[in-house]
């Protein structure tokens, strides 16, 4: 702990204290004060106080007078901020945070496919070409082709030079993996390569409905293999109830 010094402890200890409130570590006991912190953490109070700071811009945390500093609600917090996306995504990725991020990539990422169709300049098209022949080439291999959609996902979302759409790109990211994560080696198919292909297409035309009617069909998609995939797990639990009930 010695070995670290200024902004980059203050980072250390916000990151602690960050991950432990969004995983529930303090869900059972009353958050610590400052002097408790510095004496847990053996570091000055300075850097608790600027990191308490922090948690609190991002909305995790809140101060009052006299009542000291206490933890928020979740509906209260930045889910938008980088740092809480990433960790509230440590703990394993549930079924209602991807279909909410989903939800999210479905109301932003095809209009951004439409106005980079009728946006992207040539330099930036070449660049989509490039990431979506990595795509058609990493099939097969699971890792490789997962790093080139996420990067195809998000120079989309660049190229539509909407800067709000932008700041959506680390959370388009964090569902991407999310998905990755939960589905497991899924080896990339045929169709899905044909998918990029055809945004790729569209861009070159020049044609913002087609992209947009692509990566909606993509989102879709994903979407609709996680409510395939959650019914069978439903359909599995009933069978092991079923034959818990028989035993007995």
């Amino acid at each position: 702990m010695q070995q670290l010094k200024g902004h980059t402890l203050t980072q250390f200890i916000l990151d602690v204290l960050g991950r432990g409130i969004v995983l529930g570590s303090y869900d059972a006991r009353t958050f610590p004060t400052e002097a408790e912190l510095a004496k847990q953490y053996g570091v000055s109070r300075s850097v608790i106080r600027e990191a308490v700071k922090m948690l609190t811009s991002k909305g995790l945390l809140s101060s009052r007078p006299r009542k000291g500093t206490a933890i928020t609600a979740r509906a209260s917090w930045n889910l938008l901020d980088t740092e809480v996306l990433r960790w509230l995504l440590e703990q394993k990725p549930s079924v209602v945070l991807l279909r909410q991020l989903n939800e999210v990539r479905a109301a932003i990422e095809p209009e951004a496919a439409a106005l980079a169709a009728s946006r992207l300049d040539h330099e930036e098209y070449e660049i989509v070409a490039s990431i979506r022949k990595n795509i058609e080439l990493s099939e097969g291999h699971c890792r490789e082709a997962h790093d080139a959609i996420v990067l195809f996902h998000i120079t989309i979302l660049k190229a539509c030079k909407n800067q709000f759409f932008v700041q959506f790109e680390y959370l388009i990211e964090a569902a991407l993996r999310c998905s990755f994560q939960i589905d497991g080696s899924v080896v990339l198919s045929s169709r899905s390569v044909a998918a990029y292909s055809a945004i790729q297409r569209a861009m070159l035309a020049r044609q913002p409905a087609k992209a947009r009617e692509v990566m909606r069909k993509i989102i879709s998609q994903t979407m609709s293999r996680q409510r395939v995939r959650d019914r069978g797990k439903i359909q599995n639990n009933r069978q092991c109830d079923d034959l818990r009930s028989s035993l007995r």
